[in-house]
């Protein structure tokens, strides 16, 4: 019995000695594979000589045009990618943001494969990546593919249609001008630059929901060296700041520098810190800069000079409060901003904020999102919010395919959803997913003589994609999963104002449905849900609907009722009260009949009854919008 126990606990240890020491040598040949990946770099080159034709050209080296390409080639097109700058990674390399914002499902695995996770196996699969690691990586996966051609410092400088066919475009570099004929164009530029080149349909901002002028802020990284690390670590966990997570290589909170930190510069703000530590070298992402046109390249360049001066203003408050970065130095600036939305194009699907809250699986998913629905603060005076936090959903193909114009694909932030539920599906691992699926939907269109917009409504065709997708990496299998307040009978109500951004669950989904409803939250409501379902009638509305907002505002603090809703809505909606506002709210269609039974005495209301209300008012007001949101004025 002894002998055994004995001989039992040898193996045991044994076998843990051959597990560590298989992880152990597996990790000595990562790092030896990593350090020669980046001393054998060499910057990419323009192309003296570019073919008059090829399969497939993508436009744009961003991680998401880098994924297109290299999968378009995989696939067996001869693919062209064209980058203007020196170098690939855009955002990744030249913005500096070396943070990861991996999507992971409720079981925390993450969502993103296929080409990103080659791509971040390769820069050593942490939560931050080195700038040269990530330009060698995507240099390697390209230099891999015996199929693709790229050339860099090269511009377009024209697209060319036949009626709406994309056939060829023009390019640029220091050898000369080229016109490229392609079967299938892809978009992979941040702004999808090249799709509005094309006269594709597109919006700006929030514009879909009535705020055409809403931009997020952007960011300028902040690079520095000389960093404590273990001082920081000390000060995450002794709350310092309110404190934050971490793991080996990225730390994220510290939120009182929200309030703590004054900034110098106008129009900017330090918020939480994002903090990426990258060998001896750390990069912050927290600088938040306000007012910039994404699109304008003089409205760019100021906002980098104005984040350089608040950069060393923050610098000297971290160097005097906050542990760890008493010797920091700036090693350098990014050459470009983080800008979050400018475009978003109108596509044959364009994905609502309300499929990202039920956590939508399409029947032409061609890879799964799951990132925290994130819309950044548009003011120095907001804080942004985070709308919902899905447990997985599917982006479908179609929201990769442009109205109007055939022949192209739209990858990456500015692909088709909505300006909401861009927050989640704006992050670059969901963007590479969605570059991937272009590649390989791109090569087999050629393949079968199709348009995308025909592949689009084809399900044998898009089944054959999703069956290579899913053969190279991707997660595409069909999944039905739970979503809050699925079944209740105010569920679809909320789907209705989430699509408006009327309601916020947070990272916990909370809508607080059972919560009394209150008239400062009534006034909120109507007023921007009017704004948001009618715009173009927002002008005339202006001054009955401040007069309302000014009562309900000033009258006694605290619950409202279903009467004064009545009141309030009639005088704006309707312009004549009656002795039953609430009869007459259902009369002229503003509520429904099944919505006035179910609350058919006057009543403190909940907030799950207030969402029913104001959802009917959005569905009238849609409806309105067809005549020019004819209210009555």
């Amino acid at each position: 019995m002894g002998k055994g126990l004995v001989w039992s606990s040898i193996l045991i240890l044994v076998i843990l000695l051959g597990i560590g020491s298989y992880y152990l040598i597996t990790e000595i040949r990562s790092e030896m594979a990593h350090k020669k990946l980046v001393e054998n770099y060499e910057k990419p080159i323009s192309k003296e000589n570019i073919n008059e034709e090829y399969d497939v050209i993508v436009i744009g080296g961003e991680p998401e045009g880098v994924a297109a390409a290299v999968s378009s080639a995989r696939n067996g097109a001869k693919t062209l990618l064209v980058e203007s700058r020196e170098e690939l990674g855009g955002l990744f390399t030249y913005g500096m943001l070396n943070f990861l914002d991996i999507p992971r499902n409720d079981a925390k695995r993450p969502v993103s494969m296929g080409i990103f996770k080659e791509w971040h196996d390769l820069v050593r699969g942490k939560d931050a990546f080195g700038i040269l690691d990530a330009k060698a990586a995507f240099k390697k996966l390209v230099d891999d593919e015996p199929n693709l051609t790229l050339s860099v410092q090269t511009e377009v400088i024209n697209a060319n249609l036949d009626k709406n066919q994309l056939t060829s475009v023009k390019l640029k570099n220091k050898y000369g001008t080229y016109v490229v004929k392609g079967k299938a164009f892809i978009d992979a530029t941040q702004d999808a630059d090249f799709a509005a080149m094309s006269k594709v349909p597109y919006f700006m901002g929030g514009e879909d929901i009535g705020i055409k002028d809403k931009r997020m802020a952007v960011t300028l990284m902040i690079h520095l060296k000389n960093v404590d690390w273990d001082k920081v670590k000390q000060a995450a966990n002794s709350n310092t700041f309110g404190g934050a997570h971490l793991n080996d290589s990225v730390m994220w909170g510290f939120t009182k520098l929200h309030d703590d930190y004054k900034p110098v510069q106008e129009g900017t703000r330090l918020r939480g810190l994002n903090l990426a530590k990258v060998d001896d070298e750390y990069y912050i992402n927290a600088l938040q800069i306000f007012g910039i046109d994404g699109l304008n390249e003089r409205s760019k360049q100021e906002a980098i000079e104005k984040g350089k001066k608040e950069t060393e203003h923050i610098l000297r408050y971290l160097q005097e409060k906050f542990p760890g970065f008493e010797n920091a130095e700036i090693v350098s600036y990014p050459e470009e901003l983080y800008v979050r939305e400018t475009r978003h194009i109108w596509t044959e699907y364009q994905l609502p904020m309300s499929d990202v809250w039920k956590n939508s699986d399409h029947w032409d998913s061609i890879g799964l999102a799951a990132y925290p629905v994130d819309v950044q603060a548009q003011t120095p005076h907001d804080y942004g919010y985070v709308i919902s936090t899905p447990k997985q959903y599917a982006i479908p193909f179609r929201s990769l395919v442009p109205k109007e114009i055939d022949g192209l694909l739209v990858v990456g932030r500015s692909a088709g959803y909505s300006s909401l539920a861009a927050g989640s599906a704006r992050v670059v691992p969901t963007g590479m997913v969605t570059g991937q699926a272009a590649g390989v939907a791109a090569a087999l269109a050629i393949k079968d003589d199709v348009t995308f917009r025909a592949m689009s409504e084809n399900k044998k065709l898009i089944n054959t994609l999703r069956e290579d997708l899913k053969k190279q990496g991707a997660f595409v299998d069909p999944f039905n999963m739970d979503y809050p307040y699925k079944g209740e009978w105010y569920d679809k109500s909320i789907q209705t104002l989430i699509n408006s951004g009327l309601v916020v669950g947070g990272y916990s989904n909370d809508l607080h449905v059972e919560d009394s409803a209150t008239k400062i939250k009534f006034a909120k409501m109507l007023k921007e849900g009017v704004q948001r379902a009618c715009p173009e009638k927002m002008k005339a509305l202006g001054d009955k609907l401040d007069t309302v907002i000014y009562k309900v505002a000033n009258k006694e603090s605290g619950p409202i009722t279903r009467d004064e809703v009545a009141e309030f809505l009639t005088e704006v909606l309707v312009g004549k009260s009656s002795a039953n506002n609430w009869d007459l709210l259902m009369e002229k269609g503003v509520i429904s009949e099944t919505l006035a039974k179910r609350i058919s005495e006057n009543k403190e209301l909940k907030l799950k009854e207030l969402y029913a209300i104001m959802a009917d008012v959005i569905h009238y007001a849609e409806k309105e919008h067809s005549s020019e949101c004819s209210f009555s004025l």
